[in-house]
């Protein structure tokens, strides 16, 4: 079909109908560049110009279709690549969010620990103080009464020594004596 396509427009050109005298003359330059293009053309069939350029087409036309195939399989190994990178931030983001939340909850609970650590320690230490000043009033109260019984003794010896005699005193020391010696046995 190429050749009958290609025939019938080279004799059918305007320019051929231009010359002037008998067509099929060697005379005619427009019968001889027909006659040169037409064994050009089958010098072309003949040594298979056009296979070979319909091949070396076809052959780049491959290697352009491998190309697209190897772009398409690296953009699909990127995406995926993208996909995987996107999931593991995004689970990274959510362990971070879950360390903070766990973080805040620790710090949460190490102040409600701290506040009861203190409550118990000043309560500790309210008692520690409440018992020293208990033991401070007890010993301030022994003196007190010590001092008391001493300015009381001192005050009834003046009285009995100013009272008494020494035959009476005598009879006390002898009675106290007898006391003693019954308690001690």
């Amino acid at each position: 079909m190429r050749y009958t396509l290609l025939l019938s427009f080279s004799v059918t050109a305007g320019p051929l109908f231009a010359a002037s005298g008998p067509f099929f003359s060697l005379k005619n330059t427009d019968f001889v560049v027909l006659l040169s293009f037409l064994l050009f053309v089958a010098i072309l069939f003949y040594f298979k110009v056009p296979k070979l350029l319909g091949g070396m087409l076809d052959k780049r036309s491959a290697g352009i279709q491998v190309e697209i195939d190897e772009a398409r399989s690296l953009r699909d190994e990127a995406q995926s690549l993208l996909a995987s990178y996107e999931r593991k931030q995004k689970e990274a983001m959510e362990q971070a969010e879950r360390i903070l939340e766990t973080a805040k909850a620790d710090a949460s609970a190490a102040a409600e620990q701290a506040k009861i650590d203190l409550k118990d320690s000043v309560a500790r230490r309210m008692a520690a103080a409440e018992e020293r000043i208990s033991t401070a009033q007890a010993s301030a109260e022994k003196e007190v009464r010590d001092a008391a019984i001493k300015v009381a003794i001192a005050a009834a010896s003046e009285v009995v020594a100013k009272q008494l005699t020494s035959a009476e005193s005598n009879k006390l020391i002898d009675a106290g004596i007898i006391e003693i010696e019954n308690k001690l046995h």
